[in-house]
């Protein structure tokens, strides 16, 4: 059982975005790197919530999620969006878009290299030659030099139709993996025991990133890490692109260009 994705209402009422910050952005990034093409695919869809507004301000968005009753949510407030229920790394939708997006973390839910080739192999195969991968997830060079997000556990608490649902969140970081690990801990009047729930997120470093998207055969237009819809700093259409890279969120705007590089034959 995960609480957050069994039940999509209670996910969105933790996570509130009532002024529609992400798709917003997804769409001033377009935008600004000039794409007129109005086909876009969301990867790691979730409600529905940034696919359903971008559908309804004039694209054809497509949808891929691994959950069954994230999809059955989209499905009935956001119609307009058409899903289809695939693993990250394997999916094939016989159709090709202008422009791909994979929002809060999701691309980091691939864990290995192998994981991330195939990732970004079907993201290529999915873009129109030109078309653009728009990514947005924790950036791994914050936790360089930095424990504020690992330092003790968080607690917080949230009233759902009636019943007050209370979290206890740790992150850890596996070093050998290079994931970044969260145990949290759900409690509510009734429960016999505790819901505990274990989930892991990639470390990436900006540098490894454009590595692996050249590789894939992308060329990297922006990676910056505010401003942004998750950031302190408030994202607006027109705000200048951060490149310091030390923050806690990395946002990538990618091109489909060449053929994927291939490695050398060894002599």
């Amino acid at each position: 059982m995960n609480l957050l994705t069994d039940n999509p209402e209670l996910y969105e009422h933790q996570f509130p975005d009532p002024e529609h910050g992400a798709a917003r952005f997804v769409h001033d990034i377009i935008t600004r790197f000039d794409t007129t093409g109005r086909d876009l695919l969301d990867i790691g869809c979730g409600t529905g919530r940034d696919a359903g507004w971008l559908a309804r301000n004039g694209y054809r968005v497509a949808g891929v999620d691994s959950s069954a009753n994230m999809l059955k949510h989209v499905r009935e407030h956001h119609p307009e969006v058409d899903v289809t229920q695939a693993d990250m790394r394997e999916f094939d939708l016989g159709r090709s878009f202008d422009v791909i997006t994979c929002l809060d973390s999701a691309m980091l839910y691939c864990h290995t290299n192998a994981d991330l080739e195939a990732f970004l192999g079907r993201c290529r195969a999915h873009l129109q030659p030109g078309g653009l991968l728009i990514a947005e997830m924790r950036n791994g060079a914050f936790f360089l030099g930095n424990t504020e997000l690992l330092d003790g556990v968080r607690t917080r608490s949230v009233t759902w139709r009636g019943t007050e649902y209370t979290s206890h969140t740790e992150l850890w970081i596996d070093h050998a993996a290079q994931l970044l690990r969260r145990k949290r801990t759900w409690e509510w009047a009734g429960i016999e025991k505790p819901l505990v729930q274990r989930s892991a997120w990639r470390l990436l470093f900006p540098q490894e990133l454009r590595h692996l998207l050249d590789r894939a055969g992308f060329e990297v237009l922006a990676l910056f890490d505010a401003p942004g819809p998750r950031t302190d700093q408030p994202w607006t259409a027109d705000a200048p692109l951060s490149g310091a890279l030390s923050g806690d969120r990395l946002h990538l705007v990618a091109r489909r260009s060449g053929h994927p590089r291939k490695e050398p034959a060894c002599p």
